[in-house]
């Protein structure tokens, strides 16, 4: 290889090096921007709504020179940049203060409720995500036949029917009626302490002790809120793959396709499919990240002692530094997830790769 190639290798290699290393920093500062802005907007969330935080600690009975100790204590003398700079200092450190509700730091709350939340959105969003792409591509390729009529009608009901409402059904035929499901709450007391709570997910941790029967018990009270979470997000996710594949076997590559006579199994899961998956990533991304918030109305009717439930209770009794803690970590949810897709672009189309 001559000089003059050799320099033309490594400028086109240095190029590339260049390029990526921009990316990465774009990257990383759309992340910290990001960050940043939510880290305000939940700061001023904070600011603006009516509840009195230091009420909130001394009570509405607590004498004049009471309140104002709690309230120099609490930082609110101070201007509104260096009570937004110090409360960015405490969050980088992983401090939310602590819960005026249960005397707790919120990260310990947190920490302690989540893990439910976690399990009940993994196994909504695989049901989801496994039965709501197919079925979405089933009707798209059978547009306006029955198939395509049915599916669109159970969509319709999962996605527009009170998720309260089903859950009370639920409750009413599958536990109360019938038994074939276990009632409210994640576990029975009875197998509650027959094993150590390792990652907080019960799943995972009676599998590990080996506690089948506690095991079973989980299902059981996993199956009902998580098949109706599932069925609300298995609507969404197929209406939005009938509509991405529509686009797709309308493009001039799938007539071509057929002209070639590539098989149309091929042409469905092979080529439309995969072109279909890439705004479908950030459909199932946005769906996993509204149920890791936290199903409030789920949470709630199933007693499912997770963030949604947490994050009322946080309400109800005013707890700001709960309720703001809990905003910060949905908000650090979806801009995640939402980095996460764009990352799996890439995967998934070669084009973004190349750009």
């Amino acid at each position: 290889m001559s000089f003059i190639d050799r320099g033309g290798v490594q400028s086109h290699a240095l190029f590339h090096l260049r390029r990526r290393g921009w990316a990465v920093l774009r990257f990383a500062g759309q992340i910290t921007f990001t960050f940043f802005g939510l880290l305000l907007a939940t700061f001023l969330i904070g600011r603006v709504v009516p509840v009195d935080p230091v009420l909130a600690v001394v009570g509405d009975r607590a004498s004049q020179s009471t309140y104002d100790a709690a309230y120099i204590a609490l930082g609110l003398d101070k201007p509104l940049w260096e009570q937004f700079y110090l409360y960015t200092v405490r969050v980088l450190q992983g401090d939310f203060g602590q819960s005026f509700l249960t005397k707790r730091p919120i990260v310990e709350d947190i920490a302690r409720v989540f893990p439910a939340t976690l399990e009940l959105a993994t196994v909504a969003i695989l049901l989801g995500t496994l039965i709501g792409v197919p079925v979405g591509v089933l009707a798209a390729v059978r547009q306006g036949r029955l198939t395509d009529q049915i599916v669109r009608v159970l969509g319709l009901v999962g996605y527009s029917a009170p998720i309260f409402w089903l859950g009370l059904l639920g409750l009413l035929v599958f536990y109360a009626n019938l038994g074939w499901v276990a009632g409210p709450g994640r576990i029975d007391i009875a197998y509650e302490y027959n094993f150590t709570k390792v990652t907080g997910i019960l799943l995972i941790d009676t599998a590990i002790a080996g506690e089948w029967a506690a095991f079973g018990n989980v299902v059981s009270h996993l199956a009902l809120p998580a098949t109706l979470l599932g069925y609300f997000s298995m609507a969404y996710i197929s209406r939005m793959t009938r509509s991405f594949m529509l686009a797709e076997l309308a493009q001039e590559y799938v007539t071509t396709a057929r002209v070639k006579g590539v098989s149309e199994a091929r042409i469905i899961w092979g080529h439309a499919l995969r072109n279909a998956a890439v705004p479908l990533v950030t459909v199932i991304a946005l769906s996993y990240a509204s149920l890791l918030e936290g199903s409030v109305l789920t949470e709630t009717v199933f007693a499912w002692p997770g963030l949604g439930m947490y994050l009322t209770n946080s309400l109800q009794n005013a707890d700001m530094n709960a309720v703001l803690g809990c905003t910060l970590v949905i908000g650090a949810i979806f801009v995640g997830l939402n980095l996460l897709s764009d990352l799996l672009y890439a995967v998934l189309d070669p084009r973004v790769r190349r750009s």
